[in-house]
């Protein structure tokens, strides 16, 4: 499921384009101003943003160029009342991807959304190949070896460390584990995280009591830890001879 964030100080338009998108199948989470808008940006890392222009705090044409400053990639959607060339000039300087006038049309602000979404998904890179020591991760084929070893892991195991691995070394939460994971509306509890992740250290570590690997950041959730052998540039190799996993036993 797609996440979109809402950064509106208008209540009226706030809860009228996360109903809206609600109903079209999305998980929608707002903020209602710019310095808040943009610690939740940097934190959930939302699949598009929706940013309004006149913000308190922080206006949008600050809040997307910092979140460009901080290497975040997301498609931003400017919403505002300002519609001269120069308004959307600035906008788009600052990293917007587009840009929609207010009043706008429902079919139309939806277009825009799944255009840019379409967009991203192609821009995406492959997820590459992780190596932890002797375990190697294919998420585009979703298999597992330890070695030459085939070690099975559930769909939710790999979804887990493909989601630590995008950020490797910072914490992941719960909940983001919950929503990304699991999807909004499973109504799972925190303890099922837990129960996975152990489940996952009893497969890849060597010592699951002491693991290596998949760290517990205490009041939050946990993290994949770094391993300055495999990693460059903060992207995780597959090896350090870049060889592909085996094809199985």
């Amino acid at each position: 499921m797609e996440r979109i964030l809402i950064i509106e100080d208008e209540v009226p338009m706030r809860m009228a384009l996360q109903d809206y998108l609600a109903a079209e199948g999305y998980r929608v989470f707002a903020e209602a101003d710019g310095a808040a808008g943009l610690a939740r940006a940097l934190e959930e890392k939302p699949d598009l943003l929706l940013l309004d222009v006149m913000l308190p705090k922080l206006d949008g044409f600050a809040l997307c160029a910092e979140l460009r400053r901080c290497g975040r990639e997301l498609p931003v959607l400017m919403l505002t009342a300002k519609g001269q060339v120069e308004d959307r000039v600035t906008g788009l300087d600052a990293g917007a991807d587009d840009y929609l006038v207010k009043p706008f049309s429902t079919r139309e602000l939806l277009a825009r959304v799944r255009a840019l979404l379409r967009r991203s998904h192609r821009d995406r890179p492959a997820a590459a190949p992780l190596r932890l020591g002797e375990v190697c991760i294919d998420f585009q084929q979703q298999r597992a070896w330890r070695g030459r070893q085939e070690l099975h892991l559930t769909a939710k195991e790999m979804a887990m460390l493909k989601l630590m691995a995008e950020c490797p070394g910072e914490p992941v939460s719960r909940d983001r584990f919950l929503d990304v994971v699991w999807g909004y509306g499973a109504f799972p509890t925190t303890r099922t995280v837990d129960n996975h992740l152990a489940a996952l250290r009893a497969k890849i570590e060597p010592d699951p009591n002491h693991p290596r690997w998949l760290k517990t950041v205490h009041g939050i959730g946990y993290r994949l830890e770094r391993d300055p052998e495999n990693t460059k540039n903060g992207v995780i190799l597959q090896n350090r001879d870049n060889h592909p996993p085996p094809s199985g036993p």
